[in-house]
This record gives C-alpha cells, structure tokens and sequence, in this order.
C-alpha cells in the first residue's frame, strides 16, 4: 500500500527547465565550450556533479568546473529565477494526496535556498513533510541519493512509496532506491524515455495526475 509520495520538483511542479538549460548553456559558453540548448536541456534533472562530465573532460573539471557551477548558479538566480512559475493544480494535488493520508516530501536536486523559493511559488511551503536538496546528498541523480535521503526523513520503505518526476534521471534515481516512479510530461521528456528509464504510469501535468488520482499508483491499493 503507498503510503508517501516523493515529488521532484523542476519540470515536475514548476515550469523551470527551460530556464535552467538556458542557465547551463550561457555558462559553458562564458567558460569557452559551444553547448547547444538542446544539449544542456537534455540534460536538466542531473545535479551539477553529474551534468559537467557530460561536457568537461576530468583537468576541465578540476580546473574550472566548480567555477563555471557558480557562475551559473548565479546567473540563474538574478536573470532567471523570477521567472518560474508553477504548473497548474500543484496544491490542490498536494492536498490530495495528504487528503488520502500519505506523507509528502520534496526530493530535488536544485540548492537548498532555490528549493525554499521553489516551494513558496508552487503554493506548497505547508504541505510538505519533509524535503531534500543537494546540500543532503553527496550524488544527485540519476543516483539514487537525494530518493534515499527522502524516505529516511520519512520513515517510509522504498516499496511504500512513490516518487513523481518529469526526466529519466527521476525514474532512473527512483528505481535505484527500490521506488516506483510516476512521469510527468510537462518537463519535456517524451512518455517513451520516461516508460523506458522505470515510469510506472505517465501522466500530462499534476493537474492530470490530480484528475486521475483515483487509478494512479498513488492511491490506496493501487
């Protein structure tokens, strides 16, 4: 029986990942690399720690990577950040859900203070029981570490509860934990990249997942 749900949080509760691809792609290109936007987008639900390799070379890393993090990180702080805005139905479908008796975290891979403003746009600051960010975890996803923080917070098992994230890296994290995972579509990720990395159930947006509450996996014996 599911008894928590573990919500990612961009992409998934708020309309965020475009901006953070184009975040990444001006601070490789401050730091000299030609990343395309659909390069970094493809790569947005991956901390920091698991994006670089993807486009440093390990003397790349060591010798400006930390940098280059900062950089974009505050970049996306001052030009960025005021314009995230929640998708539609996220406190009503967090209501749901504690409505049904279920324990609520928040398992995200963005900073901690982003995560606190995260909370506050999508309405949700009082509907969480727990929450993690990266400052919680030594691996983002797809490891399984920022998962495995939630449910020890929560005191839930793995096999009780479900994780809801809108990239593979979600699915891939959530699986590693022993979790099963909802997809959410309203990141950009197709429903096929999300079935194939572990999504149990697919669902447009949280206001769908709200809609069809009753035959998801987060209802009570689904």
């Amino acid at each position: 029986m599911t008894k928590a749900a573990v919500f990612d949080i961009d992409g998934t509760l708020v309309d965020s990942v475009d901006l953070h691809a184009s975040a990444w792609q001006e601070a490789f290109a401050r730091f000299g690399h030609h990343v395309t936007f659909e390069q970094a987008r493809s790569q947005i639900g991956k901390g920091g720690d698991q994006l670089l390799p993807i486009f440093l070379s390990a003397a790349q890393q060591q010798d400006y990577g930390n940098a280059l993090e900062e950089w974009r990180g505050e970049r996306f702080r001052s030009n960025y950040l005021p314009m995230v805005r929640p998708f539609s139905a996220v406190p009503e479908l967090f209501r749901r859900v504690r409505d049904a008796g279920l324990k609520v975290a928040v398992a995200s891979s963005a900073k901690e203070d982003e995560l606190d403003i995260y909370l506050d746009i999508a309405g949700i600051s009082k509907l969480v029981d727990e929450s993690t960010s990266s400052t919680d975890a030594a691996r983002s996803k797809p490891a399984p570490d920022i998962f495995e923080v939630a449910l020890k917070k929560l005191g839930i098992a793995a096999v009780d509860a479900v994780a809801i994230g809108d990239t593979p890296y979600d699915a891939q994290a959530a699986r590693k934990a022993g979790m099963r995972t909802i997809g959410m579509l309203c990141g950009g990720f197709t429903e096929g990249s999300l079935r194939a990395s572990g999504c149990v159930a697919v669902y447009p947006g949280p206001g769908a997942l709200l809609a069809c509450f009753g035959a998801s996996p987060l209802a009570s014996g689904a």
